[in-house]
């Protein structure tokens, strides 16, 4: 199965010209003209940009989530390229609505007329592992209706056993390869692409996110019908909104676009170091904006985590970047066990300011964090620093927000943007508002503790004593056995002399 996958995907490649791209330099142009004197009853049409889009749909759904993820670094992608890998973010190809009344019926065991007031065929809005389509409850609420697509689990499977494949090639033929953990990377996306698959996760994460931006002024999210869902169907409630991309339409209703790139700035560390739980597909076709500025988070099926150890090396790690601390940066890196306890700090530090420094004081359209990311990643290497697959995401999603923040604002600086955001949280978690806080949260343990106190002291000090006196017998005990077998001994002794003496 997975040699005729990659079959296809070199015959897809073939199909629409792909080896463009990489039989495009000058020193293989050679190889590019015998490829072509090969394949020449091959007809190559559309512009190369089209190709590569209709080339990841038709490989699925892991390709297209790749075209995704370019689609928003325009400081790496050529513009043509970029629009066009665009429409991959919610104009994937939907499937029949045939099937999909099949499988709405088959969840609910009635038909659909019989369960929703209204519903939409034509779907609102198709992505690579399910599509949308908009219905009316029969109290007169507004939803929309998600629908995993029909045998995409089994493509899916597929595609990430070429990935795992692939990883072993990456450790076998690369130097570098362990140090990266090919495998776990590979892991830790398959554990979302699971969670992708299972729309009631999906649901659950959509309702942790709810309430954790409950009342926000800056963040709104879809609330769920738990009464309509099911591993393969999610209905929640319908927003309305403009697509964040569409920036023109935004500022004709009058939304203030640089508030709205700083604000999204903060819903990002928000959400990565107050709760350590981020929304970590960040495209944006899943993201609307009110007329009143709000952000409108849709698809929550890629969320991340982070543990308060993760949130706390991060946090440091970025204020001291912030304020060009490249010495701190080193120094967490080693406690964090990220670099080997034997790196050279001076080196390391020397390092990290070649890279950073001539970064800062621009604003967002002269950096380009893929370079400044690919740069750290040839440090890291120098280094020989691991990989953290549980922050491969994060990465991602940090990528994903400045391709959103430089079409909204390119003027935005990201670094004076987050620096007092950053500082205030790190303020909460170490200073004294920390520890107000951890006196506050442990208040409800030591009012039921405190009562108790005086009673347990004693019955720790009677255990004690009887322990101690326990002890004390079992050990005069064990003295009296010993005097005992001597003086057994010895009576045995005595005898035997005894009786020699009286038969002498």
């Amino acid at each position: 199965m997975r040699l005729f996958r990659l079959l296809k995907i070199f015959t897809v490649s073939l199909r629409f010209g792909l080896d463009e791209f990489y039989l495009g330099h000058e020193r293989v142009r050679g190889l590019r003209t015998a490829l072509n004197t090969v394949l020449f009853w091959r007809r190559i049409e559309g512009p190369r940009a089209q190709r590569l889009r209709l080339a990841l749909e038709t490989l699925g759904p892991i390709f297209i989530k790749f075209g995704q993820v370019l689609s928003t670094r325009r400081d790496l992608m050529p513009p043509d390229i970029a629009d066009e890998l665009a429409k991959l973010q919610d104009q994937v190809p939907p499937f029949p609505a045939a099937q999909v009344m099949a499988i709405l019926e088959r969840v609910y065991g009635k038909p659909v007329d019989q369960v929703f007031d209204e519903f939409e065929r034509e779907p609102v809005a198709s992505a690579s592992v399910a599509q949308v389509h908009l219905a009316k409850l029969r109290d007169g609420k507004e939803i929309a209706i998600k629908v995993l697509r029909p045998g995409i689990a089994g493509v899916i499977a597929n595609d990430l056993a070429l990935l795992d494949a692939g990883a072993s090639l990456i450790e076998l033929l690369w130097a570098d390869g362990k140090r990266l953990k090919p495998h776990e990377v590979v892991a830790e996306f398959a554990k979302h692409l699971d969670d992708e698959l299972d729309l009631m996760r999906e649901a659950a994460n959509a309702s942790q996110l709810r309430r954790n931006f409950e009342n926000s002024p800056l963040l709104l999210v879809p609330e769920i019908y738990w009464d309509y869902c099911s591993t393969g169907v999610m209905v929640m409630q319908r927003m309305h909104g403009t697509p964040v991309s569409h920036v023109d339409k935004l500022r004709k209703q009058g939304v203030d676009i640089p508030k709205l790139a700083r604000s999204g700035v903060e819903i990002f560390f928000t959400q990565v170091f107050r709760d350590g739980f981020f929304h970590a597909d960040m495209h944006p076709g899943n993201i609307f904006v009110t007329p009143d500025g709000k952000y409108v988070a849709l698809d929550f099926g890629i969320m991340g985590t982070l543990t308060e150890t993760d949130q706390n090396y991060l946090a440091q790690n970025f204020i001291a970047f912030f304020r060009r601390d490249y010495r701190r940066v080193a120094e967490v890196h080693i406690e964090s066990g990220w670099a080997p306890k034997g790196t050279p700090i001076d080196e390391f530090e020397a390092a990290i300011r070649t890279v950073c420094e001539p970064v800062f004081n621009k604003p967002l359209k002269e950096i380009s964090f893929g370079k400044v990311l690919l740069r750290l990643f040839q440090t890291s290497r120098r280094f020989n620093i691991e990989v953290q697959p549980q922050l491969v995401m994060l990465q991602k999603t940090l990528l994903n927000i400045e391709g959103l923040g430089r079409d909204l604002d390119p003027d935005l600086d990201l670094w004076d943007t987050a620096k007092p955001y950053l500082e205030r949280w790190m303020s909460e978690r170490v200073g004294w508002r920390g520890l107000i806080r951890h006196v506050r949260e442990e208040a409800p343990y030591w009012t039921s503790i405190l009562p108790q106190l005086p009673r347990l002291v004693h019955r720790l000090l009677a255990t004690s004593d009887a322990e101690r006196l326990t002890a004390q017998l079992e050990q005069l005990q064990r003295e009296q056995h010993k005097q005992t077998r001597w003086l057994l001994v010895i009576a045995g002794m005595m005898a035997a002399a005894l009786a020699v003496l009286l038969l002498g």
